[in-house]
């Protein structure tokens, strides 16, 4: 890996943070999330493998022929190839497993795929996701959007209690 170029700085990319969530609530009328765009995915990827099974489906019929028409589609995809982009040309993509000397292999990557199976089943359940809560919510000042933030916080630190030693470097 070439030299990395030095991260940006966080306040100045929270304001741009902050401009595109402006700018989507005056374009579009709604704010920021992702989980409905990989939702929308998968009812997409399940149509073209089963398409009348997923239009009797309830959760995800409800979205039609074109699960792939809604612009929170658009933004999880724009969001995993600006994240391409930006790794690309700062220099900082490498093909690694990154975990700590006392985990192995087969354990990050269990950890990795349980936690992201969960959190994405949760989210559907939540009917959104932290993103959406916390940048949307967050900007509107709603009280539970405020309140969740200062769980998921403290949720995360007493969790990085229990598993500290798994990254013992």
């Amino acid at each position: 890996m070439k030299n990395p170029k030095p991260y940006m700085n966080p306040y100045i990319a929270g304001v741009f943070l902050g401009l595109v969530l402006l700018a989507s609530f005056l374009v579009l009328g709604a704010g920021l999330g992702a989980s409905s765009g990989m939702a929308r995915i998968a009812a997409a990827f399940e149509s073209s493998i089963a398409k009348s099974h997923t239009l009797s489906s309830e959760y995800f019929g409800k979205w039609g022929s074109n699960p792939l028409n809604y612009y929170l589609v658009f933004m999880f995809v724009g969001t995993i190839l600006g994240g391409l982009f930006s790794a690309l040309s700062s220099s900082r993509i490498s093909f690694q497993l990154e975990k700590g000397k006392s985990a192995s292999a087969f354990l990050r990557i269990f950890f990795a795929l349980s936690g992201g199976i969960l959190i994405g089943y949760a989210s559907r359940l939540a009917q959104g996701c932290t993103s959406g809560q916390a940048l949307t919510g967050g900007a509107l000042l709603l009280t539970g959007s405020i309140v969740f933030l200062i769980c998921l916080f403290a949720g995360g630190y007493l969790a990085a209690y229990f598993v500290r030693r798994q990254w013992n470097d």
